[in-house]
């Protein structure tokens, strides 16, 4: 069981840096700033960009659930 764990906790930690480094960075600081004309479109994710972040935050929960495990089931 703890083998398993370790190798579902692997392959989540994997799966989640890559879907980290593949989401758009905007290292753009204007927008930050309100530079970007006022509108607040920039910031709606459509199409892959919102499916990408949806998942990543489902891996990062589950990863999260799966570290925290060990310590419930003790």
């Amino acid at each position: 069981m703890v083998h398993l764990l370790s190798i579902v906790q692997l392959v989540l930690a994997i799966l989640l840096i890559a879907l980290v480094l593949v989401q758009r960075a905007n290292t753009d600081a204007s927008g930050a700033f309100g530079a970007d004309g006022g509108t607040g479109a920039a910031l709606v994710k459509r199409g892959a960009e919102k499916s990408i972040h949806r998942l990543t935050v489902i891996v990062a929960v589950l990863f999260t659930v799966t570290l925290a495990y060990p310590l419930v089931a003790a």
